[in-house]
């Protein structure tokens, strides 16, 4: 991905989701993957798809079971 392209894509993300913390961390060097960070966290990873000379980017985002906060009691 360009400079360019990562900025524009994060400015996508800011606004989309309301966080201006949001950033991509354009990778060491070509081809590693395209991190994205909440403020220093690590929340995923970004990918440039181009298909037929149409361009599009997938965020992908695993959350660990470990994660979640514990299940609601059943009533």
């Amino acid at each position: 991905m360009t400079p360019n392209e990562i900025a524009r894509v994060e400015a996508y993300l800011r606004q989309t989701f309301g966080n201006k913390s949001i950033t991509i961390v354009p990778p060491p060097k070509r081809g590693a993957p395209v991190e994205v960070k909440l403020g220093d966290e690590f929340i995923g990873v970004l990918h440039r798809d181009e298909e037929e000379g149409e361009v599009s980017y997938a965020f992908h985002m695993t959350i660990l079971e470990e994660d979640l906060p514990p299940a609601a009691a059943k009533r």
